[in-house]
């Protein structure tokens, strides 16, 4: 007998944090399990909602914003939600935090303005701005995905776009998400770009990153799924001859 799965994936904050373009990352979430037949779910989080409904979720996801926004959601995660999101996390519970939301998940976030804002303490980072006037780390990003994602006979990359003014130091450069091969990633200085811990992952990389790179959005599901149903899952094949055919077209460009 064929067995119907379902998940639902928990969408932080999409009426403040989703400035750069990011639902387009739900929108593929969505299209590929419905590809697939699988059921699925999204649920909205706002300051305004209950931090039980974190309990029903196999997925998460948060976008970014600017800093007047970033500080509202910040309050709620401190005061509320957090403890129930770092929970779900410590117990595999995939997830993927863009910019200011990969941000919150450090220990602390310094504001241009020399304002310091505490993160969860989730992942094992900081984030500083440097100054109003300090150049924005803006552009295309090319990265090679950490081993750990995936276990390749052949390099893979992951492409997208940034747009940030903090800088983000990680205490232990082995738990970054990938390794830059064109771009700043996360400070410009030494090649790493975002962070993961368990199956959590933070990076700068908007675009959405998601249309853009089939593999990560397939790792991701696969892996609530997998969390959730206790047992391998492979999932069915899907053409993805648009997005890879973007992504050659930046990878050539940059002559990677």
């Amino acid at each position: 007998m064929k067995r119907f799965y379902s998940l639902t994936i928990g969408w932080f904050y999409p009426d403040l944090m989703s400035t750069y373009g990011d639902r387009g990352n739900i929108i593929v979430l969505q299209k590929r399990l419905q590809l697939r037949g699988i059921k699925t779910t999204i649920k909205k989080i706002s300051i305004y909602d209950s931090s039980e409904i974190i309990k029903k979720c196999d997925l998460f996801f948060m976008g970014g914003a600017q800093d007047r926004q970033q500080e509202i959601v910040n309050r709620d995660l401190l005061k509320q939600k957090g403890k129930f999101l770092i929970k779900a996390i410590e117990k595999d519970i995939p997830a993927l935090f863009i910019c200011g939301a990969y941000q919150f998940m450090g220990r602390y976030y310094k504001t241009a303005e020399g304002v310091k804002l505490q993160g969860l303490g989730l992942f094992d980072i900081y984030t500083e701005n440097p100054g109003t006037y300090a150049k924005r780390l803006i552009g295309d990003v090319i990265i090679e995905p950490n081993d750990s994602i995936f276990k390749k006979n052949k390099p893979v990359f992951f492409v997208g776009f940034e747009n940030h003014g903090g800088r983000t130091y990680l205490f232990d450069q082995k738990r970054a998400f990938a390794k830059v091969i064109k771009g700043y990633g996360n400070n410009g200085i030494d090649k790493t770009e975002g962070f993961i811990y368990h199956n959590a992952i933070g990076t700068y990389l908007h675009g959405p990153i998601l249309p853009k790179n089939p593999e990560l959005t397939d790792w991701l599901l696969q892996k609530a799924l997998e969390i959730k149903y206790k047992e391998q899952i492979s999932l069915k094949k899907i053409t993805d001859f648009f997005s890879e055919s973007a992504k050659k077209t930046i990878l050539r460009r940059f002559s990677v």
